[in-house]
């Protein structure tokens, strides 16, 4: 048995892939597609524009009545424009990547509908890291509610 490492949702979203894109490709505007909460502004990051780009994002988590905020550094390694755009969160302290990646695949679907699928993989991240954040932190159902938020921006 092959031992998972990645979850992935697609939907049909009724917005183009220039339209999408421009979206997630701002990180100013990632937080309105973070179905989570945990995600809050950028700090003042330019847009994603090659591999190798990196942006900072303030978060915050709430478990168990108990509230941190905090910073992650991520690093765009996946890039073609309108069409696809990955990047692994990591420390802004130690400056490298946990381990695992977010992945937005874009799919001409007609003239404006687009075939979004988003990817949480973990496939590099090392086994302490995995123990320690609980790895997969997120499920199915969470990534399917942020392509629902993401469809609400592009077409609401």
């Amino acid at each position: 048995m092959t031992e998972q490492t990645s979850i992935s949702v697609e939907r049909v979203v009724d917005a183009s892939p220039a339209t999408i894109f421009d979206l997630v490709s701002n990180p100013e505007r990632h937080r309105e597609i973070d179905a989570s909460g945990m995600v809050g502004s950028d700090e003042k990051s330019d847009r994603i524009a090659a591999v190798g780009d990196t942006f900072v994002m303030n978060m915050t988590y709430v478990h168990k009545g108990r509230t941190t905020e905090y910073q992650v550094r991520n690093h765009v390694t996946g890039f073609a424009d309108g069409k696809l755009i990955a990047w692994r969160p990591g420390s802004t302290e130690e400056d490298h990547p946990f381990g695992w990646e977010w992945l937005y695949e874009l799919e001409p679907q007609g003239a404006d509908q687009t075939l979004v699928r988003l990817t949480y993989g973990w496939r590099d991240a090392p086994a302490e890291v995995i123990k320690k954040y609980g790895i997969p932190f997120f499920t199915a159902d969470e990534l399917d509610a942020s392509l629902g938020k993401l469809a609400e921006a592009t077409t609401g």
